[in-house]
């Protein structure tokens, strides 16, 4: 029973992003045609259409089945800003969330660095292969500012808190809360950072991304708030963001 709710916990969690993303896709593709679904304005609001479609799936709609076939009657409903709190949303980002961003940076440039290195002796892998994320990486001006929101701001909120935010926190406190805390904390890490790994489907950015998930989900256990990880997401992409749009770096 455990094994089975991680599993639908996972495919929830993944399959929301995914499903979200083709169904807003094709949505506007039919509503705004081809040629311009790929202006950046369009993309932009494509990508914060799916976010938002993604967290309602798995924020909302879990949370509303629960609450309906729940056996045992709630003796207080539970308030938006104690959900948000049990996520990892809670009170004003800390010094120390800060300053333990740019040591998590450090962290996972290593980790990263290691795992690809691990990964290039297999003849598949190609650790050079291209992220399309949407936008063109001929922008510049508004187009660049809308890119960057996107990229840097609205993307690494939105998957911090599907991923390190619900899935973490229903499989570990949830699912796991009976197991010793260091297994729980191990297993829940690994889940979470192959899920997000899975998603996005190319192995050499989910080997990368699965090395930064892993410091991310230690970050959110070491400060119990997802503030830290979303500044190092934004650090990580940011950098990404500079080196492909400002530099023009593939």
């Amino acid at each position: 029973m455990v094994v089975v709710s991680i599993i639908l916990m996972m495919i929830w969690a993944g399959a929301s992003v995914i499903v979200s993303q083709l169904a807003v896709g094709y949505a506007m593709l039919w509503i705004i045609g081809a040629e311009a679904f790929g202006n950046p304005l369009p993309t932009a609001i494509y990508s914060a259409l799916s976010y938002i479609l993604a967290m309602i799936l798995v924020l909302v709609v879990p949370k509303m089945v629960t609450d309906k076939y729940q056996k045992k009657p709630k003796k207080k409903t539970t308030t938006v800003k104690a959900y948000l709190e049990e996520l990892g949303i809670k009170g004003w980002p800390t010094w120390a969330d800060i300053g333990m961003a740019p040591l998590g940076m450090i962290a996972y440039l290593l980790l990263a660095t290691l795992f690809v290195a691990i990964f290039s002796l297999f003849p598949w892998f190609d650790a050079s292969e291209i992220q399309d994320v949407g936008f063109s990486t001929y922008i510049s001006g508004f187009d660049r500012v809308i890119a960057f929101f996107v990229i840097v701001v609205l993307a690494p909120i939105a998957e911090e808190v599907i991923f390190r935010g619900w899935l973490y926190t229903k499989i570990k406190n949830t699912v796991l809360r009976k197991c010793p805390k260091m297994a729980s904390i191990i297993i829940t890490n690994l889940l979470v950072s192959l899920t997000f790994a899975i998603v996005h489907l190319q192995w050499n950015v989910g080997v990368n991304v699965f090395a930064m998930s892993i410091v991310l989900c230690g970050l959110r256990e070491i400060t119990g708030t997802l503030y830290s990880g979303i500044i190092l997401h934004m650090l990580k992409n940011g950098v990404a963001f500079y080196l492909v749009y400002v530099l023009g770096i593939q």
